[in-house]
């Protein structure tokens, strides 16, 4: 009687270790966290000397699931120019300059998401204010005469830039009453946007060109 007792109670003791073991496996991460232990551990692996990089982890390859996104614009803007020169034998690196490609995206995004637009409409087109001080300004200054010289003659346009105390007024017209509704339709950011020079101009960049030779 006594060893059945004994045995009945190890029995009881190995159960609930057991599950403890099991509750502590399957238990959410503690507040401050980031995600399943799993993945606190490959961060943390990721970041020791000596460990495989993060795209050599298991089901981390090109597969269906595996990352694409690098998840900021700029850094992929600069990623993309590096794979394809990568990719060419004839690049010549003491020319490539890409502290100057990452300055100049510096400059897209002053000038996209900080400075001051004020646009209205005049004969043929628009009269668009361009704005902005410190680093904003400077940046209005090299982009926005760059644009104006490549708008010039697109889609029959006329395109000039003109110093302001503060920025640069940007004036687009067009004969063409369709033109002059396209111009009017797309405002300061769809001018800017317009055409395709600008991503063989982040190219040439990558190459040694100016930052602001479009």
């Amino acid at each position: 009687m006594f060893l059945s007792c004994r045995l009945l109670c190890l029995g009881a003791l190995a159960f609930v270790a057991t599950s403890g073991i099991a509750l502590a496996q399957t238990a959410p991460s503690q507040p401050g966290m980031m995600g399943s232990p799993e993945m606190r551990q490959m961060m943390q692996q990721h970041h020791q000397p000596g460990v495989m990089p993060l795209a050599r982890h298991p089901g981390m390859g090109a597969g269906a699931n595996a990352p694409t996104m690098p998840g900021q614009d700029a850094f992929s803007a600069i990623q993309e120019i590096v794979r394809i020169r990568d990719a060419d034998p004839k690049t010549d690196w003491t020319k490539v300059d890409l502290e100057a490609l990452r300055q100049h995206l510096i400059d897209m995004n002053k000038v996209t998401l900080k400075a001051d637009v004020t646009a209205r409409l005049v004969d043929g087109g628009l009269e668009i204010a361009v704005t902005g001080s410190d680093r904003t300004l400077v940046a209005i200054q090299r982009m926005v005469p760059a644009h104006a010289h490549e708008l010039n003659g697109l889609s029959g346009w006329t395109a000039k830039a003109e110093p302001l105390p503060n920025g640069v007024l940007l004036t687009i017209t067009a004969i063409d009453p369709k033109e002059i509704q396209h111009i009017r339709g797309l405002g300061f950011i769809g001018l800017l946007v317009s055409g395709s020079h600008h991503q063989l101009h982040h190219f040439a960049m990558a190459k040694g060109a100016s930052a602001h030779s479009h």
